[in-house]
């Protein structure tokens, strides 16, 4: 088949940028004549307050990336309509509702209803709709979601969101496979890595009781990420747990400093503030006991598969499919969204090092290749 796959790709950074590479890469392992038509500018830089690109990729680039839209060219969106065409399948990364009006433009040129066959239109939505709306979201979501002759969602949750914007759409699911940064993408096709060699932390073991629990917050700083509930948990969690923040924040980080000075958090908090590299995750996450996502809400994420991959355990909400890669006691533990007290349980639990050490012990392996059989077998259903 000749596929189109219209979203980010590196330059931007970040999962959905990683996930449009590695659905293209295997779509061309699988046999199929692929391009990504990507963006040379997304959206303008007031509506993004982070670090939209880097200058290192992410993981390896797909060789048959075009960066021909910008959001200043609706032009150039109609232009892009008439080139996909030829294509049998032109598939959209629906990241924020900001992408809706270029895609639909595009949309409107590829040629259905005119008298001419024109490709058939999927749309992988990474969120139906975002968790922080302004005002048009639904009703964009709604217009590109009736638009498609496919809807591609990653949870049961998600479904149903898409069908009540729009009953009459076609919603499959499929779960989200791994697409993780390149140090991680490179074992793909090997046998199982040893923990080991990925988590240079040592075991803890009986004697180290008031040795340090070392937690991560890891990825861009937003609101309904619940970073405010771990802090306040954190307050009131053994003095031994400590906290690492790493990430972009969205906006400023004025909120944040003023919790963790209030809370008397300033010896127990260190603050990483902007975009971590891919070569600097492993460092990162070696010196961790466990990733922590406190999330209010949530789709979908791979930074539980993430944190496996580097042998450290995952402390996640119930939020959305956020818990589905994680076994609660057994590589991690889970507790309600937005419930401190139930947080706060969690963090007393994870402070003792034989806990750590047993949850460590039940990492699973991480096969980046793992379920994207199945998810092609979705996107290219009829």
């Amino acid at each position: 088949m000749r596929i189109a796959l219209v979203g980010p790709a590196h330059p931007y950074k970040g999962g959905g940028a990683r996930h449009t590479t590695e659905v293209a890469r295997h779509l061309a392992a699988a046999g199929h004549d692929v391009i990504i038509e990507s963006w040379r500018a997304q959206y303008p830089s007031r509506l993004y307050p982070g670090q939209q690109t880097v200058d290192v990729p992410e993981g390896e680039p797909y060789p048959r990336t075009l960066r021909r839209l910008a959001w200043y060219r609706p032009d150039g969106w109609l232009a892009e309509g008439r080139r996909l065409r030829p294509a049998d399948l032109v598939v959209f990364a629906l990241l924020t509702p900001l992408q809706v009006p270029p895609y639909l433009a595009i949309m409107s040129r590829l040629g259905r209803g005119t008298g001419q066959h024109g490709p058939r239109t999927a749309v992988i939505c990474h969120n139906v709709l975002p968790h922080e709306r302004r005002p048009g979201d639904v009703a964009l979501t709604r217009a590109v979601l009736r638009r498609a002759d496919t809807v591609i969602t990653h949870s049961a949750a998600q479904a149903a969101q898409a069908r009540e914007l729009a009953p009459g759409a076609t919603v499959r699911t499929v779960t989200m496979p791994p697409h993780l940064p390149a140090s991680l993408s490179q074992t793909q096709g090997t046998e199982r890595a040893e923990v080991s060699a990925l988590a240079p932390n040592p075991v803890p073991g009986p004697a180290d009781a008031l040795a340090p629990t070392r937690l991560l917050f890891f990825g861009i700083v937003r609101p309904y990420k619940g970073l405010d509930v771990l802090l306040r948990a954190l307050a009131q969690a053994p003095a031994q747990v400590t906290l690492t923040v790493a990430g972009e924040f969205w906006g400023d980080s004025t909120k944040m400093d003023n919790l963790i000075a209030e809370l008397g958090l300033a010896g127990r908090v260190t603050v990483r503030p902007g975009y971590v590299p891919a070569d600097q995750i492993p460092a990162l996450f070696g010196a961790a006991d466990a990733l922590v996502m406190p999330y209010r809400a949530a789709t979908a994420s791979q930074n539980a598969l993430l944190a496996f991959a580097h042998g450290v355990p995952v402390i996640t909400t119930t939020a959305g499919a956020l818990a589905e890669p994680v076994l609660d006691g057994v590589d991690g533990l889970t507790c309600a969204p937005d419930d401190e007290k139930d947080l706060l349980r969690v963090l007393e639990e994870i402070s003792d090092p034989e806990v750590v050490r047993r949850l460590r012990a039940g990492i699973p392996a991480v096969d980046p290749d793992q379920g994207w059989t199945d998810y092609l077998d979705v996107l290219l259903a009829g």
